[in-house]
């Protein structure tokens, strides 16, 4: 076995072992693009050596998408093929486990196409499915695979082994004993939501260039940090992961904020986004590439113009450490802070899973069928707690984490 190889061999045992934490029996389902086949076979391999049960690979074509996105009736743009939503249900229902595997060969393949086509290209009913499901009802995880053509678009060349250094350092692959790593990495970042959720605070204030923005959060919230548990089975959702979390009050954002990073979403890069929000909604959405299409995803349903999530990143993040911009969503928002628009992260909130989607908006847990993360953090974007009367403490200064 070659160098690679074995590299290859050892990532996908992190991801099986600690990402997914797999368990014998289970079955595990797999997202991949066609030139992410390495990395999804590698993982079977290793799932079945942790006693899966069976090994299932959905691989979709980026072209074929495309051609949907080009040629599809208007009325079938999101339509969902049910079997595919079948899929998901089932892997909840049976107690499965489910990966994604990000990395885009081509991130930029429909920037060319109508952006409102493209934005309405998604399979609603299986995005909303998928949103269920990893929401406390599997274990899952999302990881990434280095190729020629993620490389070429973060490096301006093909320099697949650069990446792969990159992203071996950012999931901690290149520790001596990666998992004690990750056991101690994870118990620094329980540790700082701990310390948020002892302060209660009741925003969030962000001040830099081009960002003045409060973010109200919900009086029932907790922040959460990396790992998750279903089941009684702890994974982790992100690797690398690098944040600390909680749900927002979806009726409480106010002000301006400048994504700090580009955003690749939906074969396209979007830049210079900035948006501005009133009493909890995205009134005003701009960018300076991208534009049509994310006006037009803030609009696919009345959740998606409010935020679901915000999350806090701080300097010493070893995906920031690198300098990359890694045009991908999984790595980008965990080398900044960030926000989501959309469904809200149920868990951040207590008893929010057993209400209905109207019971929810209700109380300001945001509903959607969308969950768009985008980096707003920076050195030069300071981040304050303030408490019901106003008056402010310090979380993130000039990148530094300051809370006590």
């Amino acid at each position: 076995m070659t160098a690679s190889q074995d590299r290859l061999s050892e990532y996908a045992r992190l991801v099986v072992r600690v990402g997914l934490n797999l368990q014998p029996g289970q079955v595990l389902g797999i997202n991949a693009l066609l030139e992410q086949a390495p990395l999804a076979r590698a993982v079977a391999r290793e799932a079945y050596i942790a006693g899966a049960k069976y090994v299932d690979v959905l691989y979709t074509d980026q072209h074929v998408r495309r051609a949907h996105v080009e040629g599809a009736p208007d009325d079938a743009l999101d339509w969902s093929p049910p079997w595919l939503v079948q899929r998901l249900e089932d892997l909840g229902r049976d107690g499965g486990a489910l990966l994604g595997i990000s990395g885009n060969p081509e991130p930029e393949l429909f920037a060319d196409l109508d952006g409102s086509r493209v934005a309405r290209a998604r399979m609603r009913e299986v995005s909303e499915a998928s949103l269920r499901l990893t929401d406390g009802a599997c274990n899952w995880s999302i990881v990434a695979c280095p190729n020629e053509g993620w490389a070429k678009t973060v490096f301006g060349e093909p320099d697949v082994e650069r990446l792969w250094e990159a992203v071996a350092t950012t999931v901690r692959l290149d520790e001596p004993d990666p998992l004690a790593a990750w056991r101690e990495h994870l118990r620094k970042l329980v540790q700082r939501a701990e310390a948020l959720n002892r302060r209660r605070f009741d925003a969030l204030r962000y001040r830099g260039p081009g960002t003045d923005l409060t973010i109200g959060l919900h009086p029932d919230s907790t922040w959460i940090a990396a790992s998750d548990e279903v089941r009684g089975i702890e994974f982790v959702p992100n690797m690398p992961t690098e944040e600390v979390f909680t749900t927002p009050d979806a009726r409480r954002a106010d002000g301006t904020v400048r994504a700090t990073y580009p955003l690749q979403i939906q074969g396209t890069i979007v830049r210079g986004l900035e948006v501005r929000f009133e009493n909890g909604r995205a009134v005003d959405v701009r960018a300076d590439q991208g534009e049509q299409l994310m006006r037009t995803h803030v609009a696919i349903d009345d959740g998606a113009p409010r935020l679901g999530e915000v999350a806090l990143v701080d300097g010493s993040s070893r995906v920031g450490k690198t300098g990359i911009v890694f045009y991908d969503t999984l790595f980008d928002e965990n080398a900044a802070s960030h926000i989501a628009l959309g469904a809200a992260i149920l868990k951040g909130v207590d008893g929010s899973s057993a209400l209905s989607p109207e019971e929810r908006q209700a109380r300001g847990v945001n509903h959607s069928s969308i969950h768009t993360d985008f980096m707003i953090g920076s050195n030069d974007v300071d981040v304050s707690g303030a408490d019901a009367h106003g008056h402010e403490t310090p979380i993130l200064r000039g990148g530094d984490w300051v809370l006590g």
